[in-house]
């Protein structure tokens, strides 16, 4: 079954008792019991919901998993992921992650005596070096935010195996619809579903998908026991979001490519990263594991003063935080998504003071470019 057919099927719910074609809304914090010895499906809604179980149902089915849980945050998502974890434990990740990511690892964990290294993924000897007998994990995002750093995901799966670790991707940039981790031998698929999968500005939603039984239980018990779930009204607009996927994600994706391709050409920027380019050092690797270079670029126009002069300048994008919706969104890293790092981790990872992250919606491709010219011209 195609990617588009399955993103419709997958959310596409008949109810058995009505023949509703949506997921049934059940506002309901507890469930009867049949009777005193034997307890239904549901019991209380922290544990377990109609509504939210369709929704998990749906994100497994989009990224070929076995077992899907809907969070309240991607954030949630990533943090139940890890706690997974004990004291003692060790996990190596990738330099290249979200800020949010970032603060977890380096601010909260190790108060728990779970401890980290950071490395460039790219450069697998480095990887390899990082693990001690105490690494339990590694921990890619590919493409990665907002630099767009490609990770080989067969070739980390590879070295874990080896090792016998388990491997976790953040697969935000993307979706399910042009990468499926999973099916590359990844055990553990985290998104911020707040971003394409909802697709519209309206929800905070954190997803996570597994294969494995062992993995499924011990994030479940972590769910349910944390109680950061994905409220009912919002798994619902999660759904109807999820619909629309195939769609967004090809115009929008097709849309970056253009605009890519045009801001390379420009006088006034000074890099773009995109691995939809040829000369993305990540390219041969997106064009392997993804079915396109996806729907966010950044570029780089100098300096913070011209980052500002063209972020006031622009017309059509959104000056805002997050990525991923119907409408494009302009944002700077250094003051937004990567706030929490100084200025050397900051260059360290390559988030430069005139970097600019770009998620493509669905407006007129020309237009953007238009009102992208314009805003250059100013600097």
């Amino acid at each position: 079954m195609s990617d588009w057919t399955n993103v419709i099927q997958a959310t596409t719910m008949h109810d058995p008792i009505s023949g509703a074609i949506n997921t049934p809304i059940q506002l309901s914090s507890t469930f009867n019991q049949p009777d005193f010895d034997n307890f239904g499906h549901f019991d209380y809604a922290r544990s377990g919901n109609p509504t939210r179980e369709s929704g998990e149902a749906a994100v497994a089915k989009l990224e070929h998993g076995k077992h899907g849980y809907l969070f309240s945050t991607g954030m949630a998502a990533i943090s139940s992921i890890l706690f997974t974890l004990s004291a003692g434990d060790h996990i190596v990740v990738s330099k290249h992650v979200y800020g949010g990511t970032f603060r977890l690892l380096t601010d909260i964990l190790p108060r728990w005596g779970i401890t980290h290294d950071m490395v460039d993924f790219s450069d697998l000897d480095a990887v390899a070096a990082a693990i001690t007998p105490a690494t339990k994990a590694l921990y890619i995002e590919t493409p990665s935010n907002p630099t767009l750093h490609i990770t080989d995901i067969t070739a980390v799966v590879r070295l874990a195996k080896v090792h016998h670790l388990f491997t976790i991707a953040d697969n935000t940039f993307l979706s399910p619809f042009l990468q499926k981790p999973l099916d590359l031998g990844v055990d553990i698929v985290v998104h911020s579903a707040t971003k394409f999968l909802a697709g519209h500005s309206d929800i905070l939603a954190g997803a996570v998908v597994v294969n494995r039984s062992d993995l499924a239980d011990k994030i479940y018990f972590i769910q349910n026991a944390v109680g950061a779930t994905l409220g009912v009204l919002d798994t619902w607009l999660l759904l109807r979001g999820i619909k629309t996927l195939g769609v967004r994600m090809t115009h929008a994706s097709r849309s970056a490519q253009k605009i890519a391709e045009y801001l390379a050409a420009h006088s006034k920027v000074t890099r773009v990263l995109y691995p939809g380019l040829v000369n993305h050092e990540g390219y041969a690797i997106q064009m392997k594991q993804a079915n396109s270079g996806g729907a966010v670029l950044s570029f780089d126009v100098g300096s913070e003063a011209h980052a500002r002069t063209v972020v006031e300048a622009l017309k059509i994008p959104v000056f805002s935080v997050s990525l991923g919706a119907v409408e494009t969104i302009i944002s700077y890293p250094p003051k937004m998504s990567h706030a929490e790092l100084n200025a050397q981790a900051l260059a360290n990872v390559g988030i430069s003071p005139g970097l600019l992250r770009f998620s493509v919606g669905l407006e007129d491709t020309d237009d953007l470019i238009v009102d992208l010219e314009q805003a250059l011209a100013q600097i």
